[in-house]
């Protein structure tokens, strides 16, 4: 959870607890305002000290329950405010995936260069059609989305016209497993290897390959993208994380360049991949 994102749910509890403590007629104690709403006592104290993030429905009770009703935009405009740090999945998927691939769209418009770090897939701007849909179903079956497929591989497709564009710069790390990985049939990954092998050689891309058998100052963990150095999009099975404050940043990119020292390019990673497509060929 970045630093910004805690100091501002604080300050909401801070706010709360105000609200709370200047009740018009009488101030409400914490117990008085958890029995009103059949809330665990122990709720009010985790809401106004920034230990629990409140829905837009626990601020409209709060507001109510307080005599201030009129204070509940001011509540909701807070936590619209940092809640766009993290960004659930539930809430994000609540009408497919086509709208968080257009998201994505947009913010590779502003940016120039790009620090990707994957160890699990292939990165979604070099994806084939085919391994495209295999990723969203199986990620639609496990959040339990709405399945436009078809729409977010076209905006994805759309998403690699940057591949293209002259004035931005991919550096972009990829463990080996990845290339393993079976999300998708052994044909689908096979020609999902030669499109990978076919971007190797684009002067808007350098792909580094981490091979298994490479010595690691770090551990391989969680994915993540660094837009301009400014700005880093982490994903985990619950959100993604939209960080913005420079030491996260920092740390996400001292990551990535670590991680870097590990990776092989051009000829040597082209070796790489013709193993794992050597692999899947019959015997």
């Amino acid at each position: 959870m970045s630093t910004d994102y805690q100091k501002a749910r604080e300050a909401l509890g801070a706010r709360l607890r105000e609200l709370r403590l200047s009740t018009p007629g009488a101030r409400l104690t914490g117990t008085q305002l958890a029995d009103r709403h059949g809330w665990n006592k122990s709720k009010v104290s985790r809401l106004e000290n920034g230990r629990q993030t409140p829905t837009p429905d626990d601020l409209r009770l709060w507001a109510e329950a307080t005599g201030q009703p009129e204070a509940y935009d001011e509540l909701l405009a807070r936590l619209r405010g940092f809640e766009s740090h993290i960004r659930s999945w539930r809430r994000q998927l609540a009408a497919g995936h086509k709208s968080v691939q257009d998201t994505h769209l947009n913010a590779h418009t502003d940016a120039t260069v790009f620090r990707g770090w994957e160890s699990s897939m292939i990165f979604g701007i070099l994806q084939t059609p085919d391994y495209a849909r295999y990723i969203f179903t199986r990620y639609a079956e496990l959040q339990r989305s709405p399945r436009d497929t078809e729409e977010a591989v076209r905006s994805r497709m759309k998403r690699q016209e940057a591949l293209y564009d002259s004035t931005k710069i991919f550096h972009l790390l990829l463990w080996e497993p990845a290339l393993h990985a079976l999300v998708c049939p052994p044909a689908v990954l096979a020609a999902q290897l030669d499109r990978l092998a076919g971007t190797v050689g684009l002067d808007t891309v350098e792909l580094g390959i981490i091979p298994l058998s490479a010595s690691l100052k770090i551990p391989t963990a969680t994915a993540f993208w660094l837009y301009d150095d400014r700005e880093v999009i982490v994903e985990n099975w619950h959100a993604e994380l939209w960080i913005d404050d420079s030491a996260s940043v920092d740390t996400h990119l001292r990551t990535w360049r670590t991680l870097r020292e590990s990776a092989v390019y051009g000829a040597e990673a082209h070796r790489v991949i013709a193993r794992a497509r050597h692999a899947l060929d019959p015997p």
